[in-house]
């Protein structure tokens, strides 16, 4: 297994610890300011253990002080010894970044005492060895968090895949109360009821002759080709936006036949897009705990 071994570093303020969450999200093992003497051993610990985590992100800034002139013997130490890694550096006009410490109310780690544009330009000075050094430059000056996170993704995201973008498909039912954590919520009380059928009335969409009885309903059929439309267009625009997770709601009256099936439906399509896929049913055995 290769090793992805990632040191995000740049100007202080231009978004680094936004970057650190958007790789997490991706799967990435992130610490942030880790002493500098410290890397080689951080470095050796995580190539020998690939087997557990294959990409790392390490970020490095200002804070480090004057250890940072380390970091450039540590740098040609991994040359020499083969070992790789990638520079992701995060930069932004001085306008820009002293306008964000105005708005945080934030002190610059070389500015305590002083203008936080000097503080700035000393900066830059510190950090030239590594933005020469870098593999990636990610001006972020006139960049929204959302295309921030695009970028990252064009660089990252290896094969263009989301796995770790995880859609969570929950059937409930509304007599129990819709779920706190649902991003969408459908109800589909519209459609036949198994209730109302004695030989189906005490199983659950989980059992076939239950599934079978609601999708052989027309409107089932249309609505999960709708659903599916509709969330195969909406996935990639919410990961845009920089969302990690969705939770779609599935309701009935009592969580156990309609939602449970159209639930495991809509499931079973989108499994073969590139997204983490996976279905829980809330309420499918309330009823029987209530009858005991």
């Amino acid at each position: 297994m290769n090793m992805r071994f990632i040191m995000v570093t740049g100007m202080s303020g231009a978004g680094k610890s936004s970057v650190l969450k958007m790789l997490e999200d991706m799967g990435y093992f992130c610490v942030d300011n880790l002493p500098i003497q410290l890397i080689p051993k951080f470095s050796q610990l995580t190539v020998e253990n690939t087997s557990t985590i294959d990409k790392v992100a390490l970020g490095v800034d200002i804070r480090s002080g004057q250890n940072l002139e380390q970091l450039g013997d540590i740098l040609l130490n991994f040359e020499e010894n083969h070992i790789p890694y990638e520079i992701l550096f995060l930069d932004a006009s001085t306008d820009v970044l002293v306008k964000r410490y105005k708005e945080t109310r934030r002190t610059h780690p070389l500015a305590r005492e002083g203008r936080v544009d000097k503080g700035i330009e000393e900066e830059r000075k510190r950090l030239d060895f590594l933005k020469k050094k870098a593999n990636y430059i990610i001006d972020t000056s006139m960049l929204l968090i959302r295309e921030l996170k695009a970028e990252i993704d064009k660089i990252f995201l290896e094969e263009g895949e989301y796995h770790n973008f995880i859609v969570t498909i929950l059937s409930f039912g509304f007599k129990y109360g819709i779920p706190n954590d649902s991003d969408l919520v459908f109800d589909v009380r519209f459609l036949p009821n198994p209730y109302y059928i004695p030989e189906l009335k005490p199983q659950t969409g989980n059992d076939a002759p239950v599934y079978n009885y609601v999708m052989q309903a027309p409107a089932a059929v249309e609505f999960l080709n709708k659903l599916e439309d509709m969330l195969t267009f909406l996935i990639p625009n919410y990961i845009i936006e920089g969302k990690n997770q969705l939770v779609v709601s599935i309701g009935c009256t009592g969580g156990k036949h309609r939602s449970v099936t159209l639930a495991n439906a809509i499931t079973k399509r989108l499994s073969k897009l590139s997204y983490g896929v996976k279905v829980e049913h809330r309420d499918i055995e309330k009823d029987a705990l209530r009858k005991k």
